[in-house]
């Protein structure tokens, strides 16, 4: 199987407290560590590119707030909901 951005997405939108690499490949059969690693290195994904993937299944709220980060590692790794 091979790691797009769908997968991280579909991660950071279902993951409520833990964003890590090690975290999202405890719960991918097929994708180690280091698969998700290198893809992270290697594609160019901004906030606006994932916010694009995500805005349709986010349910706006007045008491709401998305954060979308950027690591000092260049790999888009926060995904945020405040309530």
């Amino acid at each position: 199987m091979k790691f797009t951005k769908l997968h991280y997405c579909q991660y950071l939108l279902s993951s409520q407290i833990n964003y890590t690499i090690t975290n999202l490949a405890e719960h991918l059969e097929s994708i180690s560590h280091d698969k998700i690693n290198y893809y992270l290195k290697t594609e160019k994904l901004t906030p606006r590119l994932l916010w694009d993937n995500v805005k349709d299944v986010v349910e706006p709220d007045d008491n709401g707030y998305i954060i979308l980060g950027l690591a000092l590692s260049r790999c888009v790794n926060v995904l945020c909901f405040l309530g």
